[in-house]
């Protein structure tokens, strides 16, 4: 049977992500839209399904371009709720390093399930821990992606600096770097998707300056340009990874960066905060992306990422949720919000609008991950939609529907489509056991943080 066409029709507001009117709505067919409708505009051929969309803000699917899915299961623990970043990863390392192939699955689909609730239709996720026994990690994430019919770029993290040698992470949590790179081609090869509507990628992201060598960080910036993938990697995200850096290397962060070959842009870069104007300007010439991650920036108290400084300079900026154990959500809209008020303490009002926000987590973020099929709503696009009702308490009063989206706290979307399919309906995720999921990942949260 040929696919329907699909009009969502006459929303209360849309936010393309680009110049287009679109008050008259979407026409979506086979997975695309087809048109993108003025106001009073009509369908150009009949639709088979028409979608009211007069109580819904629309948005394209909000897209978060960096994420630890595991880390769902060490939420608000107590031992780190206080700490900054060393302490914080030194504490938790021995915890993470009991991970087994079902607590992966469980957090991963806890993580994920959220996402898509938040209007996320696409994710990436830097997972770096491969412990004995978790050797198949990106694997089980493959399978809990496809469960959930999201998008994701899974980012094969690892880490080969540990303490016998000066890095951060327990020796146990490390892997030699000829593992980790036979690996990395083995998941390339098997998993990663090229073209528009690619529902499975792969990228190469050696974890931090404080966990690898650079003589894996030059493997993998090597491999990365052979197999043409992309490459993810944490940096600057607070002075002590500097002061690491400085006393290790001889070098700053991005000068680091670039003398192992990652300065260009097939990288995108993770919290970014710490860079002088000189550092800004070469990110900006090299086209290196960075993923703004307000929330755990703030809990961590790490600092606030120099957003409008790298964008004038010509780098490319998204939004991501970070791991589950330092937001301590998964939740895009909401890290929409925290954006928003964040980057307006450094650069004003005026500067930062709710529509530059939205566009940092949706065409931004595509840019990011290096996609130009899906981040906006444009002929031709990935028919990944984000639909909110604003009919709650919190939003009585409000005018503007799309700046009340983030002014008024929206944290759950009433609809989400994933390449023109229903994947949240009336704010539930269609086939999924929510009560079910989280009693499970309870138990397993519980079993992680127990000592044996």
């Amino acid at each position: 049977m040929p696919a329907p066409r699909i009009w969502i029709k006459n929303p209360l507001a849309l936010f393309t992500g680009n110049d287009l009117d679109g008050r008259g709505g979407l026409v979506l067919h086979d997975g695309l839209i087809s048109e993108v409708l003025a106001a009073g505009q009509q369908p150009a051929q009949p639709c088979e399904q028409v979608f009211d969309a007069r109580d819904h803000v629309v948005l394209p699917g909000l897209i978060n371009t960096h994420h630890h899915f595991y880390q769902t299961l060490t939420r608000a623990w107590a031992p780190v709720v206080n700490e900054p970043l060393f302490p914080w990863l030194k504490t938790l390392y021995p915890v993470w390093a009991r991970l087994t192939p079902e607590k992966l699955a469980l957090a991963s689909k806890v993580a994920l399930a959220e996402l898509l609730l938040s209007g996320c239709t696409t994710a990436a996720d830097h997972h770096y821990l491969f412990p004995d026994g978790l050797e198949q990690a990106i694997d089980v994430q493959v399978e809990v992606v496809r469960e959930l019919g999201m998008r994701a770029m899974l980012t094969r993290g690892s880490m080969s600096l540990g303490e016998a040698d000066g890095g951060l992470p327990p020796q146990q949590t490390v892997q030699q770097g000829e593992v980790i790179l036979a690996d990395s081609q083995r998941l390339v090869e098997r998993y990663h998707q090229r073209g528009p509507g690619a529902q499975i990628q792969i990228a190469l992201a050696p974890c931090s300056p404080f966990s690898v060598t650079p003589q894996i960080m030059r493997a993998s910036a090597a491999m990365a340009e052979q197999l043409d993938v992309r490459l993810h990697t944490h940096l600057a995200e607070t002075l002590d990874e500097e002061d690491f850096c400085l006393q290790r290397f001889g070098l700053r962060t991005v000068d680091y960066l670039d003398s192992v070959g990652w300065l260009g842009p097939r990288t995108w870069l993770a919290h970014g905060i710490h860079f002088n104007p000189d550092e800004i300007a070469r990110l900006g010439a090299a086209g290196t992306g960075i993923c703004h991650c307000p929330t755990s920036n703030m809990r961590l108290a790490s600092g606030i990422c120099p957003t409008e400084d790298l964008l004038a300079a010509g780098a490319p900026v998204g939004l991501g949720v970070d791991g589950s154990a330092s937001n301590d959500a998964s939740n895009m809209i909401l890290e929409a919000r925290q954006a928003l008020y964040l980057q307006r303490l450094r650069y004003g009002a005026k500067a930062v609008t709710p529509e530059k926000v939205l566009g940092w987590a949706t065409r931004g973020s595509a840019r990011l991950l290096g996609r130009d099929d899906i981040g906006e709503l444009a002929v031709g696009k990935q028919a990944d939609l984000a639909l909110f009702k604003l009919d709650e308490l919190r939003f009585s009063g409000s005018h503007d529907p799309l700046s009340a989206l983030l002014l008024c706290g929206a944290d759950k979307a009433d609809r989400v489509m994933v390449g023109g399919q229903w994947r949240v309906v009336d704010g539930q995720v269609e086939g999924l056991d929510v009560q079910g999921l989280i009693a499970e990942h309870r138990q397993a949260a519980r079993a992680l943080v127990t000592p044996l």
